[in-house]
């Protein structure tokens, strides 16, 4: 694959753009050092850590149930008052609107690993340096990097079409302040103090969004290069058990890739999908209908004769 930089099929983002990303990297990681600052002092109990533990696991099922597993891939079908909260939930984690989000997906299914595709670790040739700035690239660097001469809309029709989805794209700012609002006013609540609710902002907030963006990130990096491929794929995607267990099932990411249609990415008893588990419970009260799975004859027909 050509150095993605010098490539004739790439454009440069608006200065705009450029700013808006660097910021959505930098704050978080501000509010990081401020938190492990703070944590010095034992500014942190039981009730941060709660918050914090509260936001990621709402954001991150928001990206994987919501932006991933529904809108991208239409796996299962919800009522619309559920496709709201899921979009509100993914909105906070602060990725991007659904239909930015959505098109950059898509876009990366039809080019995993060509020239095409916005976030490839793969885009800079052999060798280590070029390994290290694939990954920084796959990572982050994406952001703000040339991406394609593409028309994004071609892959979001669908999505266009639907007033929910495009108010909820429209409002993802608002989103994600309440997002950021959440465990500030919560922290302040269970203390009454507003020490309380300054690291319930830097815990619940930043800091939460610091670990889903990375450990999200970490799908387009790390599970494009380290991992397990026990299925036939186009690409270098991999299964990674670290971020199969941290993104919540995202991480059984040569399984998506496989069979990307499919609400479960953990195929296998011992691959660990929260996501799907969640799905399924959805499933059981009436909240999913037409949840799509491959039937086993079809997994072991993609399987390859060994683990590579």
């Amino acid at each position: 694959m050509p150095d993605i930089a010098t490539s004739p099929h790439v454009v440069p983002p608006p200065l705009k753009v450029k700013l808006v990303h660097l910021g959505a990297v930098i704050v978080p990681f501000a509010g990081l050092i401020a938190a492990i600052v703070l944590l010095w002092g034992i500014a942190f109990d039981w009730i941060h850590l709660v918050l914090l533990a509260a936001l990621y696991l709402i954001t991150t099922v928001g990206i994987g149930v919501g932006y991933h597993r529904y809108f991208t891939h239409r796996s299962f079908k919800t009522p619309r008052f559920v496709q709201a909260i899921l979009a509100a939930m993914g909105s906070m984690a602060v990725e991007g609107s659904v239909l930015g989000w959505v098109a950059d997906h898509r876009l990366h299914h039809q080019h995993s690993d060509d020239e095409h595709d916005p976030h490839s670790p793969h885009a800079y040739g052999g060798g280590i340096w070029a390994t290290i700035r694939g990954m920084l690239h796959a990572h982050v660097g994406w952001f703000i990097r040339p991406r394609p001469k593409l028309k994004l809309d071609r892959y979001i029709h669908d999505l266009r079409d639907d007033r929910l989805v495009r108010f909820m794209s429209a409002t993802f700012p608002i989103w994600v302040v309440i997002g950021l609002l959440i465990p500030a006013v919560l922290g302040g609540l269970f203390t009454m103090s507003w020490r309380g609710a300054l690291l319930g902002f830097i815990w619940g907030g930043l800091v939460r969004v610091f670990l889903v963006h990375h450990v999200t990130w970490s799908i387009n990096s790390v599970c494009h290069i380290w991992g397990t491929r026990p299925f036939r794929s186009h690409d270098e995607s991999r299964n990674n058990a670290i971020f199969g267990i941290l993104a919540l099932g995202e991480g059984w990411h040569n399984n998506h890739h496989a069979f990307p249609t499919s609400a479960r990415h953990g195929l296998r008893w011992w691959e660990i999908d929260v996501s799907w588990m969640i799905i399924w419970a959805m499933s059981k009260v009436g909240l999913a209908s037409d949840v799509r799975v491959p039937s086993a004859a079809r997994i072991e027909a993609k399987r390859v004769s060994a683990p590579t």
